[in-house]
């Protein structure tokens, strides 16, 4: 754009005739027409005025810069986001369909406006489609509970602890000639768990099974190699197999979600101490990672931290993701660090989980952190699934769901059948049933019960079975470690990663296990 047309732009954005322009500069409308037209330029005074007065460089005036110009010139233009370049899990409006499967599921009386959802959901991204989003969120948020809703799930901690079945057991000392084992069989336990659902992370069983069976890994007993996946065996599947993280690919762990939060748990220990606030862990959060460390409802309440919405409502502001996993993934080392006292276990997972979930998801961190601490001090797999369900309320769905695969258990089913109705309960094809925490902590419990205490057995149905691989695989990987010790587990399981875990944690980076046992010891013998 030459100097002439900017002229001709600006006064006719500004919505002035070439006399008021005229007027304005202290110069003739015949020299302003001359300006326009090109025939004639203004003298360095008045590009000087005409600058100041359209709040543009004098450089954009004289030097063509068009970039620049389109820039800063506009006037009473609006200014939008590039929805193109956002990501879904931080553009409430793309995701209206899966709050209208949670905040069905968690009873809010909101039938009246599916329709309304659904065709939101189907316009294209911008102003306006955000600006109906927004309504909405206000819409979910105040509704009532429809009539006739089953559970009575509530997300503060005193009502959750009058809700708990009648079942808690007293707080057991752990045995000290043992302890350490135990809680660096945890860790490794975990973080070989984690790996071997890592590079599958996100496959479904459609390609999984057939995959496994091909590399002659089923029932899942052993890491996936990346020397055993061809070009043949990988052009068979959708799902990309190359470039990932194997145990024949690495030296050590490689950083992961589930894995950085364990570490992260310490870090926020050794700042703030047991004593720690909800509050405090969102400060560990903005201050220890980026952005893009966090997923889904982390993700959000991240975004909601920098807005301003402080616990518990970063929760819950335009949260779609309230119920899914990221919390059951993060509770592990609130049972390293209480061993044989799960109710306290329990209570640290609701502080941390409390900042970006409510309800069942708030219940599966509680769940897994309270089996940790029981595994500390109980053999019995039954145990230590019940002693997790006793620290949440007996009127959720997680209890009700969780205990839907212990009855098929006792009534002698097949895993197989069992999984088969983990699968026919919560579709792995849609990602809110991929990542819910009721869908995974289903899977945790039938790995527990069915594997029988054996590592690899427990770890392999984890995994196998789909959904969030490398969450369930560390979670049962996680209570097997500190239930077995790290004398009991197999070294094929560890010996590839030689004692270190990767982190993308500011100032702490590359640890060692063994290094981040002994520290969770001293913090357990409080």
């Amino acid at each position: 754009m030459n100097f002439s047309a900017i002229i001709g732009r600006l006064r006719t954005d500004a919505g002035m005739t070439q006399e008021k322009l005229a007027e304005l500069v202290g110069v003739s409308r015949q020299a302003v027409q001359k300006w326009e037209s090109g025939s004639a330029l203004p003298d360095i005074d008045n590009i000087i005025k005409l600058s100041k007065y359209f709040n543009i460089s004098v450089d954009a005036l004289i030097f063509d810069s068009d970039r620049r110009t389109s820039e800063e010139l506009s006037f009473d233009k609006k200014l939008s986001p590039q929805y193109s370049t956002m990501h879904g899990w931080e553009n409430y409006s793309t995701q209206l369909i899966t709050e209208l499967t949670q905040s069905f599921e968690e009873g809010k009386d909101i039938g009246a406006y599916e329709e309304l959802f659904r065709a939101v959901a189907k316009l294209p991204n911008g102003d306006a489609k955000t600006k109906i989003a927004d309504i909405l969120f206000e819409i979910v948020l105040n509704a009532p509970l429809r009539d006739g809703y089953g559970y009575n799930e509530p997300s503060d901690l005193e009502t959750i602890k009058l809700l708990r079945p009648d079942t808690a057991k007293p707080a057991r000392a752990p045995e000290a000639d043992k302890l350490y084992d135990k809680i660096y069989g945890a860790w490794v336990g975990r973080t070989c768990g984690c790996l071997l659902g890592k590079p599958i992370e996100g496959i479904r069983t459609n390609e999984l099974v057939p995959l496994l069976k091909q590399t002659g890994n089923y029932p899942m007993t052993r890491y996936i190699r990346d020397a055993e996946l061809t070009d043949e065996i990988c052009s068979k599947f959708n799902y990309r197999l190359k470039g990932k993280c194997y145990p024949d690919t690495i030296d050590c762990a490689p950083v992961d979600d589930d894995t950085n939060y364990t570490v992260l748990a310490s870090v926020l220990i050794d700042r703030y101490g047991i004593d720690f606030t909800p509050w405090d862990v969102s400060r560990v959060w903005l201050d220890y990672q980026p952005k893009n460390a966090y997923c889904t409802a982390e993700r959000v309440a991240f975004r909601n931290f920098v807005m301003g919405y402080n616990p518990p409502e970063s929760a819950i502001y335009k949260n779609p993701y309230r119920e899914w996993i990221g919390a059951q993934i993060r509770g592990d080392y609130f049972g390293y660090i209480n061993p044989g006292n799960p109710e306290l276990a329990a209570e640290m997972a609701w502080r941390d989980a409390s900042i970006s979930h409510i309800k069942n998801g708030i219940y599966g961190e509680m769940f897994a952190a309270a089996m940790i601490a029981e595994a500390a001090v109980c053999d019995d797999i039954r145990e230590i699934i019940e002693s997790g369900l006793g620290q949440i309320p007996a009127t959720s769905r997680l209890t009700e769901d969780v205990k839907s695969v212990l009855a098929m258990y006792d009534d002698g089913k097949s895993v197989d059948d069992c999984f088969a109705f983990i699968h026919e309960k919560w579709n792995e094809y849609t990602d809110h049933g991929w990542c819910h925490t009721i869908s995974n902590a289903m899977i945790v419990a039938a790995a527990l019960i069915y594997g029988g205490g054996d590592y690899t057995r427990s770890i392999g149905l984890a995994v196998q079975t789909g959904f969030d691989t490398d969450c369930n695989g560390a979670t049962v990987g996680s209570v097997l470690g500190m239930r077995n010790g790290f004398a009991a587990l197999p070294s094929e399981w560890y010996e590839p990663i030689g004692d270190k875990l990767a982190t993308s944690i500011f100032g702490v980076g590359t640890v060692k296990l063994s290094d981040m046992a002994k520290k969770t010891l001293a913090v357990a013998k409080r």
